[in-house]
């Protein structure tokens, strides 16, 4: 025999237990004095009373929303289930009235139990012999089970909750006649109307009311309450949003409406009005997740799964990351982010519409390349915008073909994706960033003590002491690293004119100066994470690191905007984050979310660093010695104090740009994420343009505020000339020196020179250095063959190194 949906009782339960249900929850509710006779009698009522009173009630799931900063753009609901509860107060009267009709019109009468229904509905199922079905649970019942489900803690515990036993029904009206006792009628009706389903995924009136009417329950009119309050008994057959469920939906409309006639609420011409009224019924279901992001325009979808990604690492929110998902999902969290609406509308428009260099037109980036911009705030770490030219969403299937050799066959990820290209994960460990990092090897210098005016000779092609694969294009003379300049530049360079030039001979020498390891220990400070495990094996050891300064490690556009951001803010480290601050439930906010900011750079460091990178991007110097610029347009465009730099790497297999203010950094990289290793042509115009407007226009009526000028230590420095030794004996060469008060050390590697063979042929480094510092006697093998000619595609010089220096101003190549 099956089991009844709504009856109290199986067909097989004794008349014995019923009177027991029916007289002695009477009894134990209202006349505990009642005498009792016959020992089935004294073992039910001993056992009804050692039922439990109190529930452990978990809150019911609720949306979690996420705001920009301004705390009202709305960017996305999360949820598992469509609810937000609200007090009774912002119930419309009529809606209250209407649900106690439908489901319990003697609400306002029992203490919890309904004898009267019980005994009603025992005897109307034992007399249908099964054909009908009649429910005897009291608004205040429903609500306990309901009660009890959500707050089961395992999946026993839901069976428990939902299954048609004698014994449920029991605990059940334990529980609702404790329940009475210690809350009123009112506070049960605001719980009921804030658990009960109402179908399409609507839980709770205030979900209801928006997802078929599109208002609050507040102002919900009696035609509408009426419809919504139906609906409880059976929400997945009498959907009013569907063709199916209407006419059911209105059916039991009708019977609400006589319902609240019959309880005096409503009079009759009051209810045939409501009934004939044609409802306007929305039937739209409420976005949920970062696929379904509000204000579209914000392209704000990658920001959304960074701060859910974020989020799933956050212990304070749970011990695992099942906890966390959950509480985000069913917390009730009002969730303020870090996203501010000017900056992240500047690069949801940048990353889509480029300019067509020499062209008075704008291009659509498609296909496989993406601009992918990442902001972040100097000294909170606070992650501004984030974005790209794609949609985030997991249908590819208008996607076009995976450009990866290795992945033939499989999408791509354009122009849908919910791959992280631009914050990264395990699987997703950057882009490789050319000549930005060149900035690591100058912060290393100046905590050596070597100020901004270091002076090094530069040659064209420069052999160093980094070993590396003899048949690389980057060795000569067997295994040696020999980096050669883009523009074919050559003589003395200083901090400032070689990172404005971008000069590969200056910094690998620097480099080898201050050593590689400095270097690499700078770019992880500043939180450059090394996930590609080629990367992470060199970065485990990195002294014979020498190619690092420029560029060749992975990162992503969020830690390099922040490691430049790191810089502004003096050299004050904080770990990114897309919060500025998060209220729970109850709307307390939660602690321990503030920015993890620590030092990680001397300020005065700091500031020379940003001193000189104000070279690059067409600023002055506090000291006016910058000459040389990749980006020279970029302060004009801009319109106050700057500081950047742009990097490519070889064969251009991303173009990338970063540029800074004391109060915003920004990063910006175009590359194939599909295939990092692309061998197309990654061109700078399109990802400058981006990176400087979305800049601009996220400082739009902010106040200009200048960088702070760095010390004359840190500029000047107390530099001491080194003796000229070039073609001189080596014992010589080393006397002199070391007579000058520097350490001495013979480079283990030759070069060729106009010296003859076994002599000096230059020191390292050439000029002057700080006081006591290494030099490095570098030797002369004689006279060699001039480099080979570079026969790849080189529109610069034909140096044979493509970088940023190669490409006429204004635009950067």
């Amino acid at each position: 025999m099956r089991k009844r949906e709504h009856g109290l009782l199986p067909n097989a339960a004794s008349l014995l237990l019923c009177g027991l249900l029916a007289g002695l929850v009477v009894a134990a509710a209202a006349f505990p004095a009642v005498a009792m006779s016959g020992l089935a009698a004294k073992a039910g009522a001993d056992t009804f009373e050692n039922l439990p009173t109190d529930i452990d009630v978990l809150p019911s799931p609720q949306i979690s929303y996420v705001y920009a900063s301004d705390g009202k753009t709305l960017l996305a609901m999360m949820y598992d289930e469509n609810r937000r509860d609200v007090p009774l107060t912002d119930v419309a009267d009529v809606m209250r009235k209407a649900i106690v009709a439908a489901e319990d019109n003697r609400f306002y009468e029992h203490r919890g139990v309904d004898v009267k229904g019980v005994a009603r509905a025992f005897v109307a199922n034992q007399n249908a012999g099964g054909q009908t079905e009649q429910g005897a649970s009291t608004l205040t019942m429903q609500y306990v089970r309901q009660a009890i489900s959500y707050s089961a803690k395992t999946p026993q515990d839901v069976v428990d909750a939902t299954d048609k036993t004698p014994t449920r029904k029991l605990r059940e009206m334990k529980y609702a006649i404790d329940l009475e006792k210690k809350l009123n009628k009112d506070q049960i009706l605001e719980r009921y109307l804030n658990i009960a389903a109402y179908g399409h995924g609507a839980y709770g009136v205030f979900a209801a009311s928006h997802v078929y009417f599109d208002k609050d329950p507040k102002d919900l009119t009696l035609p509408e309450a009426a419809l919504i309050a139906g609906l409880v008994k059976a929400p997945g057959t009498s959907d009013p949003a569907t063709a199916e469920g209407l006419p059911r939906a209105l059916d039991r409309q009708k019977y609400v409406l006589n319902q609240m006639v019959a309880m005096g609420y409503i009079k009759q011409p009051e209810a045939d009005a409501a009934a004939a009224v044609k409802l306007n019924i929305i039937g739209k279901r409420t976005p949920e997740g970062c696929e379904s992001i509000q204000k579209v325009e914000l392209g704000a979808g990658f920001y959304c799964d960074y701060l859910r990604r974020w989020w799933m690492d956050q212990k304070i929110f749970g011990e695992d990351q099942y906890q966390r998902a959950n509480r985000l999902r069913a917390g009730g969290y009002t969730v303020i982010s870090s996203l501010d609406v000017n900056t992240q509308t500047a690069a949801a428009k940048y990353a889509q519409d480029q300019p067509n260099v020499g062209k008075n037109e704008k291009i659509r980036i498609g296909n496989q390349n993406a601009v992918m911009l990442a902001a972040v705030e100097p000294g909170t770490g606070r992650v501004t915008a984030i974005a790209t030219n794609r949609t985030f969403s997991n249908d590819n299937s208008k996607n076009g073909p995976n450009t990866n050799p290795d992945k033939k066959g499989q999408k791509g990820n354009y122009p849908n994706t919910t791959v992280p290209i631009i914050t990264g994960d395990s699987d997703i460990p950057g882009y490789q960033a050319g000549s930005t990092f060149k900035m690591f090897t100058a912060v290393a210098a100046l905590e050596a003590g070597l100020p901004l005016a270091t002076t090094i000779n530069t040659e064209k092609q420069f052999q160093s002491t980094f070993k590396i694969e003899p048949g690389s294009p980057a060795a000569c003379n067997g295994p040696w690293y020999c980096p050669k300049n883009a523009g074919g530049q050559s003589g003395p360079y200083n901090m400032w004119t070689a990172f404005g030039s971008s000069i590969n001979t200056f910094f690998v020498p620097l480099e080898q100066q201050v050593g590689a390891d400095k270097v690499v220990d700078v770019a992880k400070r500043l939180g450059i994470q090394f996930n590609a495990k080629g990367d992470a094996d060199l970065a485990a050891n990195p002294k014979g690191w020498g190619a690092f300064t420029l560029g060749v490690s992975a990162t992503t556009p969020l830690q390099l905007a922040n490691a430049y951001g790191t810089l502004a803010a003096d050299g004050l480290y904080c770990e990114p984050t897309p919060i500025l601050e998060v209220r729970d439930n109850s709307g307390k906010k939660v602690e321990g979310l503030d920015p993890k900011c620590k030092q990680v750079v001397d300020k005065e460091v700091a500031r020379a660093a940003v001193d000189m990178a104000r070279c690059p991007v067409g600023d002055q110097s506090a000291s006016g010695k910058c000459a040389g610029a990749t980006a020279g347009y970029a302060r004009k465009y801009v319109g106050r104090p700057l500081a950047g730099k742009s990097g490519t790497t070889d064969s251009e297999k991303s173009a990338t740009f970063v540029a800074m203010t004391k109060q915003l950094a920004v990063s910006g990289f175009l590359t194939d994420p599909d295939w990092p290793e692309t061998n197309k042509d990654m061109k700078h115009p399109q990802i400058n343009y981006a990176t400087l407007g979305t800049l601009k226009d996220g400082l739009a009526g902010k106040p200009v505020v200048p960088f702070v000028a760095p010390t004359k230590d840190k500029s000047m420095g107390k530099l001491v000339e080194i003796p000229s030794v070039k073609c001189a004996p080596v014992d010589q060469a080393r006397s002199r020196i070391s007579r000058a008060g520097f350490s001495v050390t013979v480079s283990g590697t030759q070069v060729a020179s106009d010296c003859p063979a076994g002599t000096v042929a230059r020191t390292e480094p050439g000029g002057a250095t700080v006081k006591g510092g290494p030099v490095a006697l570098i030797i002369s093998k004689g006279p060699g063959a001039p480099a080979p000619p570079y026969l790849g595609n080189d529109p610069g010089t034909g140096d044979g190194i493509r970088d940023d220096a190669d490409c006429p101003l204004p635009w950067v190549c």
